[in-house]
């Protein structure tokens, strides 16, 4: 995997910072990481054939989903796919999965569980350049109570030592994560998704392990005693949230919790249905609580609480390329257009713990660039118009063109497109 030295000039640059969008800009990458950032016209001079004229495009850095399972593929029954799958079509699914995920434009992803330990292995198939794909953070296995929601990707475990010993032993088998079951969910059958599954003392040691082990601990909650629960215990990301009360959200506030929405998981369940061959029991379930998941994310929006984009890719019809209708859901139920890509830059990177490398365009960081035709500030559809992709220097896509000279674009390699 080459890397080389090549600018990127004339774009609207949208840095992630949260500062708006300027114009006429350039940024110039020197082997893996961003080495200048400023104005077109004082940018240093580089070779004509590294250069990529970006003109109508917007720079951004490299988008972050926080809730993936690239081990799956959005089939419409996910429980039968886990079940049936051997070890080597699952993994052959999750490579699959990682490049087109990066080709969209996502160059980090934190993935949320994965039966016998394959995210793991695939993460570190991608570190070390065998495969195409996202930076991985991985949970491995989930931990859940018995029979609780997942068990089929899952450790299960029952009382504090067992899952003391659970973390202990995703920690030992390599989790960068621990991936912790609160509530019931929608796609586990025999469980509802608001009952509360693991116990607050549970919980506690769950984060207690992964604290001590200096990782992160995101939960998948959906009913209001779950997420209370895991908000007391210290667990640092909620993901789904569909009951989020006022009680609730100022303790996600004062502890700086992060959501983690996933809006496009339950809103793909029902508009493709029974119809699309999702099974009856998920479709019912998901038909329940899609109102509340709404009136939750809108509420979590005027509370302040930290939102950070994951969509649940692998999920029924939920594709490893579709970040970007999750964030136009999130502009449609309350961000505004900037603060959906927030969500998916800065917000996503501090929730992963590598804000110190990626989420923002800046001197020093490593160089996670993407251009997308148009302004996503006025316009979130245009998240959907990735034309650029870099990670870490390496160009793995480039669709841009420049008035037909190769040179600058065109999907000519710059350091090998890969």
């Amino acid at each position: 995997m080459s890397t080389t030295s090549f600018m990127i000039r004339n774009v609207t640059l949208l840095d992630g910072t949260g500062r708006v969008p300027v114009a006429d800009q350039a940024v110039v990458v020197d082997g893996r990481r961003i080495a200048w950032v400023g104005p077109t016209g004082q940018a240093p001079a580089v070779a004509d054939q590294t250069v990529v004229d970006g003109t109508g495009h917007t720079l951004l850095p490299g988008l972050i989903n926080c809730h993936v399972h690239l081990c799956n593929d959005g089939a419409a029954d996910l429980f039968a796919q886990v079940r049936e799958d051997s070890i080597p079509i699952a993994t052959l699914r999750g490579a699959r999965g990682a490049l087109l995920t990066l080709e969209s434009g996502v160059t980090t992803v934190r993935d949320c569980g994965a039966a016998s330990g394959i995210a793991i292995e695939l993460a570190k198939a991608i570190e070390q350049g065998f495969i195409p794909g996202p930076r991985m953070k991985v949970a491995g296995r989930v931990i859940t109570m018995t029979g609780g929601h997942g068990h089929f990707i899952g450790r299960e475990a029952d009382g504090p030592d067992a899952i003391r010993r659970a973390t202990r032993t995703e920690i030992k088998e390599g989790a960068h994560f621990i991936k912790v079951m609160a509530t019931g969910g929608v796609l586990t059958p025999g469980v509802t998704p608001t009952q509360t599954a693991l116990l607050p003392e549970e919980l506690d040691v769950v984060a207690q392990e992964a604290h001590n082990a200096g990782r992160r601990v995101a939960t998948h909650a959906i009913g209001n005693a779950g997420i209370k629960n895991a908000l007391r215990a210290g667990i640092d990301s909620i993901e789904h949230g569909f009951y989020l009360d006022d009680e609730a959200l100022d303790l996600a506030v004062a502890k700086g919790a992060f959501l983690v929405p996933t809006l496009l998981a339950i809103s793909q369940i029902t508009a493709n249905g029974v119809a699309g061959g999702i099974p009856d029991w998920v479709v019912r379930k998901a038909e329940q609580e899609a109102g509340k998941q709404r009136e939750s994310f809108k509420a979590a929006v005027d509370s302040g609480m930290k939102i950070a984009a994951g969509t649940d890719a692998g999920t029924p019809f939920n594709r490893h390329e579709d970040l970007a209708l999750e964030m136009g859901l999130m502009v449609e139920y309350g961000l505004s257009p900037m603060q959906a890509i927030l969500a998916a830059t800065r917000n996503a990177a501090e929730n992963l713990d590598v804000l110190d490398s990626v989420g923002t365009v800046e001197v020093g960081k490593l160089a996670d660039l993407i251009l997308v035709a148009g302004d996503p500030t006025q316009d979130i559809g245009a998240m959907r118009q990735v034309a650029f992709v870099a990670k870490e220097g390496v160009v793995y896509r480039n669709d841009v063109t420049a008035g037909g000279d190769p040179a600058y674009g065109g999907g000519v390699a710059i350091g090998g497109v890969r």
